[in-house]
């Protein structure tokens, strides 16, 4: 049996992109401009600065729709299902029906918060302790190991992958490439970060709030005037 690895790090590639602020402006101007929008193709989109602001916080988000982002992203299965919640992109991820599946596992950093005070809806989440988390991976480690040597010796005797891979857990990490637009992302954004300044507080799981740091790192970069707008809407996405 392949040696279980053990993570605790989410992965986001950008692999491909078509978006920047001037795909916003041209594409609002031709409410106004008609065919002359055109000419806003390709011009520098810093001095329409304002007209992004605007789109963003009178909540016009149309124009931002006309762009795309396309993410390499590799996270435990949990993580995955929650991202799929948001019905506003493009998934393609690895299936367990076509291809054997290896034995990457998630367990906690020592920095993840372990335990839970306060009811639902209203909660928050605090260090465990050293017991705790030894505890916690230890468990997880054992488990892993266990159901995947079910699972390896499931396939040995001839058992279809698809149904072999019904007794490996949601920890296992998978990879998918999501497509969105610029809107998509900033609404996905708004409900799975914490921030201060946010018009709406949001309490996201940590593992997905990782991969999504780091999808904003991306948008910032490649968007600073919408990214801007953005922050300065409250994270409300337009």
């Amino acid at each position: 049996m392949s040696e279980a690895i053990f993570r605790s790090d989410m992965t986001v590639e950008l692999v491909k992109a078509s978006a920047s602020d001037a795909d916003v402006i041209w594409a609002a101007r031709v409410s106004t401009a008609g065919e002359q929008s055109l000419e806003e193709v390709g011009e520098d989109p810093a001095r329409s600065a304002g007209l992004i602001n605007y789109l963003a916080r009178e909540r016009h988000g149309s124009p931002f729709e006309h762009t795309s982002m396309t993410f390499f992203i590799s996270a435990p299965i949990f993580v995955f299902r929650e991202f799929m919640r948001h019905r506003i992109a493009s998934y393609n991820e690895e299936s367990g029906r076509y291809r054997e599946l290896q034995p990457v596992f998630y367990v906690p950093a020592p920095e993840r918060k372990l335990v839970q005070i306060g009811k639902t809806g209203a909660y928050e989440f605090v260090d465990g302790t050293k017991d705790q988390f030894d505890v916690t991976t230890q468990a997880m480690k054992e488990s892993y190991n266990f159901v995947y040597e079910r699972y390896q010796k499931m396939l040995e005797v001839g058992v279809a992958r698809e149904v072999a891979r019904a007794v490996l857990p949601v920890g296992l990490y998978s990879s998918m490439y999501v497509t969105m637009n610029a809107r998509a992302l900033m609404n996905f954004l708004s409900l799975r970060t914490a921030r201060e300044g946010s018009h709406f507080p949001s309490y996201p799981q940590r593992e997905i709030e990782m991969v999504a740091e780091k999808m904003e790192e991306h948008f910032a970069r490649l968007m600073p005037l919408t990214y801007g707008a953005f922050e300065k809407s409250g994270r409300i996405a337009p």
